[in-house]
């Protein structure tokens, strides 16, 4: 039996148990049950996150080679009037009296040290200071350079050839983040974390937290047995009875809904279709529900004080430090982070899980305008949630188990329109956890060119398109293989998952550490 059949017939058996007891009170009890048994029998256990930053990040204000000729380059591209973009050379002090955002208030970009020296030094941008330490210290973050959605090996001249395969809808917001997420164009309706979960759910003593969304609905999820399952930051959204048992204060009202929705009273398909949704629905938030800890509790927050009620706006571990007001500030990515965190723990302690793929986002990087202000914020917001997902999984000692990385709709251009960028291509991205080979960059960095006379072609580099726009060097295709191989997915699945892959000598990109 192929994981797909494994899959597909362990959704269907879960199902038919969801239906059996669905008019009885305990139904929760008897979730967890199965669960549980499940989980005396897992051995391994891995999770992959995808952290998507919606709006199409700037990586070159993001990862940036710092040698003399790429530094002239970048300096003199983007210092464009009338608000310059061009961050600061490393070792510059920062100027807490200049303007908040600016790169002056920022101060220079942060050095990386990797394990083998670069052919070109390479720094981070300076509100990312929790993933240098990541990068240079612990070695658990490693870089993918200018990765982006490929059909095959494209190389200038071949990009200029209309004959030549290429990404549909290229430079599109809704295209190009369903073709990282899906590797297909808008429309496009299963995504290649999801059909992972297809080939392995039937490791999971419960499939239906097989793949788990805590930023709404995102097709990166969506398989052909296995379906989302969506969280709120603060846990499982309630279908059905409360934490006592009761509706409306009621345990009878309680029952009679649950016996309302999990009854049928014709053969029409849909209605069966909709009992069958329901029921699975308040099952499943009934047995998470017991099975998160709280989120206050070590290692996913502050205890609160006495009597008071935990809040994570106000926990100083979900806060991140704001590079424009120099305070605290919530993070709505640190609670996603946080409730992937609470999930993962539930899943393979209680819930049986031994495969679990989870997607979180940030959003707001679609940075025309005001760049200065808005990138360092969101990188700032970025940095602190991926450190705190990595001290929490450290806590839980689950750092080798779960691997973060992350995507976006695309790279933007090299060239500035005057307080921005525009939509590009290839970008570069971060992946992160105890099985990643840290303090390392795969791929080459961009070779960084000067404007032309037409002010928008960079000829001298073979990496930049029209207005600097990267070219990718790696593939969406390569990403996912070398993820998956390390999930537990075999060549064969790979192959089938990845279609472009095999236009592509190298599959294994080697970030991952083997198991």
């Amino acid at each position: 039996m192929t994981h797909f059949q494994a899959a597909r017939r362990q959704w269907f058996c879960r199902a038919a148990a969801l239906s059996v007891h669905a008019c009885a009170t305990p139904l929760a009890l008897n979730l967890a049950a199965l669960g549980s048994a499940a989980a005396q029998g897992a051995g391994d256990y891995k999770a992959l996150v995808c952290l998507f930053l919606f709006g199409g990040n700037d990586a070159y204000n993001t990862v940036l080679p710092t040698d003399g000729a790429s530094w002239a380059s970048y300096t003199a591209v983007r210092s464009q009037a009338p608000d310059s973009i061009a961050l600061l050379a490393p070792g510059t002090p920062p100027n807490p009296a200049a303007g908040a955002g600016t790169p002056e208030r920022l101060g220079g970009v942060l050095p990386l040290t990797p394990v083998v020296a670069l052919p070109r030094p390479a720094a981070l941008h300076p509100a990312m200071a929790p993933l240098q330490a990541l990068f240079n210290t612990d070695r658990r973050l490693a870089i993918l350079s200018n990765i982006g959605p490929l059909v095959m090996p494209t190389s200038k001249a071949q990009y200029a050839l209309s004959s030549h395969p290429k990404p549909e809808s290229l430079f599109s917001h809704n295209d190009q983040a369903n073709t990282w997420q899906a590797l297909a164009p808008e429309g496009a309706t299963r995504g290649w974390g999801g059909r992972m979960g297809d080939r392995l759910a039937a490791l999971n003593g419960m499939p239906v937290f097989t793949s788990v969304s805590a930023a709404g609905n995102a097709v990166w999820l969506a398989g052909e047995s296995v379906n989302q399952y969506q969280v709120g930051p603060s846990g499982a959204i309630r279908m059905g009875s409360d934490s006592s048992g009761k509706i409306y204060g009621s345990i009878a009202v309680a029952q009679a809904m649950e016996r309302i929705v999990g009854r049928t009273r014709g053969s029409h398909v849909l209605e069966a279709d909709l009992s069958t949704v329901a029921t699975r629905s308040m099952g499943a938030e009934l047995a998470l529900r017991n099975a998160l800890r709280p989120a206050g509790s070590a290692p996913f927050g502050t205890p609160p004080a006495g009597s008071a009620s935990y809040s994570a706006n106000a926990d100083p571990l979900l806060q991140y430090q704001s590079p424009l007001t120099a305070s605290p500030a919530p993070s709505t990515l640190a609670q996603q982070l946080q409730v992937v965190a609470r999930m993962i723990d539930a899943g393979r302690a209680t819930l049986g899980a031994r495969r679990q793929v989870f997607f979180v986002s940030l959003g707001g990087f679609d940075t025309h305008d005001a760049q200065n202000r808005n990138h360092a914020d969101l990188l700032a917001r970025l940095a602190h949630g991926m450190a705190y997902f990595d001290a929490v999984m450290g806590g839980l000692g689950l750092r080798n188990q779960v691997t973060l990385f992350t995507a976006s709709d695309f790279g933007r251009t090299f060239t500035s329109n005057g307080d921005g960028t525009d939509h590009g291509w290839g970008a570069h991205h971060f992946v992160m956890g105890g099985a990643v080979r840290g303090g390392a960059v795969y791929g080459a960095l961009p070779v960084l060119g000067a404007k032309n006379a037409n002010n928008n072609n960079f000829d001298a580099s073979p990496d930049q398109l029209g207005n600097g726009a990267l070219l990718p060097t790696t593939a969406v295709d390569q990403l996912g293989a070398t993820l998956g191989r390390w999930f537990g997915l075999t060549e064969s699945d790979l192959l089938d998952l990845f279609p472009n892959l095999i236009h592509f000598g190298t599959r294994n990109l080697g970030f991952m550490q083997a198991q």
